[in-house]
């Protein structure tokens, strides 16, 4: 068997001094190196030999397999060093040719408006706070005076995960659990961005979309507060001859509440398909925070009051932007999220 090794590496040796490419030196390894070659069949065959023999026989072909790598590995190097000369000698870069213009992306539509909305309550003295998405019964429902049973959860179709978690319908959530939190039980001035959930899906909804809300608590809050604070906010996101007007409604969480319309964008209240000829676009729920609400919540209603607020932001981005299909928002489409790169 050492007469048929050292055979092998021979032939071996030889067909590699006449090799021209990388393609038949693979062959040769593959040959004599792969799973059914021929050095690889004289190791399967050790098994006939005895054991004086093996460790012997087994040492030789391990010492032709290390010389014919090395020798391939050589080869190899060889031919590649040969292949980049032959580019850097034939191969040119017109440098005086225009460059290909680099793709960058943009700000999306709803990161603007959060930004914006953030840096101006900001401006004005409040914190901006979060809370989980996964959220309780207790701090959507219970704590916002909407207990076991309320016909107002039926205005929410929820997605609930287990009968005490589902996704946030509202980020009303978080200013329960600001309220909770603050053990002082000092006044509060925060808003609350962030992803809520709801079983909607079409042009003008969806199942997932971003909502902000604010909340103020301190000692002689009024309706006047609320009206000031909101102009503010929609003068600035929309334009200063943006008016606003207050429609009595009911919210669980306030007492009294409204609804908040704003000036229609694009008719500038004069009548449009876009207002349905009213002038008028309902963008805002609001309210003087709920006696109940405060009390569940640690405060007391005979010395604090305070109001909320709440917009959803696809809603205030698509009447910023003249965005008609809040879905948009939420395909990714380069071509749609090209169109903002012109306002950085």
């Amino acid at each position: 068997m050492k007469e048929q090794i050292e055979q092998i590496r021979q032939n071996a040796m030889k067909e590699m001094e006449n090799v021209q490419d990388e393609k038949e030196l693979n062959d040769i390894r593959v040959k004599y190196l792969g799973k059914k070659g021929e050095l690889t069949a004289l190791l399967r065959g050790m098994g006939a030999l005895s054991e004086e023999e093996r460790p012997i026989i087994g040492s030789l072909v391990n010492e032709v397999r290390d010389e014919l790598e090395t020798k391939i590995s050589e080869k190899e190097e060889a031919y590649k060093k040969e292949e980049l000369k032959r580019k850097l000698e034939t191969e040119k870069i017109d440098i005086t040719l225009p460059s290909t213009k680099v793709k960058r992306g943009s700000k999306h539509p709803l990161n603007r408006i959060i930004e914006e909305v953030e840096d101006l309550f900001v401006s004005m003295g409040y914190d901006v706070v979060d809370g989980p998405e996964l959220e309780t019964d207790e701090y959507c429902f219970e704590r916002l005076n909407l207990p076991q049973g309320h016909p107002a959860r039926d205005m929410q179709d929820s997605f609930y995960v287990t009968p005490e978690y589902l996704l946030r319908t509202q980020t009303s959530a978080v200013q329960a659990r600001v309220m909770m939190a603050n053990e002082e039980k000092s006044p509060i001035r925060v808003i609350c961005p962030g992803k809520v959930y709801r079983r909607d899906d079409d042009a003008t909804h969806s199942h997932q979309f971003a909502q902000v809300e604010g909340l103020v608590i301190d000692k002689n809050i009024s309706l006047a507060d609320l009206k000031g604070t909101l102009e503010i906010f929609m003068k600035k996101m929309l334009g200063e001859n943006t008016e606003l007007r207050f429609r009595p409604s009911y919210f669980p969480f306030t007492e009294p509440s409204y609804e908040v319309d704003v000036t229609c964008f694009k008719c500038q209240g004069k009548g449009c398909n876009l207002c349905k000829q009213t002038g008028w676009i309902e963008l805002l729920g609001s309210g003087i925070v709920h006696p109940n609400v405060l009390k569940m919540n640690g405060y007391d209603p005979e010395k604090y009051t305070g109001f909320a607020f709440g917009t959803g932001l696809d809603r205030l981005a698509m009447f910023k932007y003249g965005i008609t299909d809040i879905r948009l928002l939420y395909q990714n489409d380069v071509r749609f999220l090209n169109e903002f790169d012109r306002m950085d």
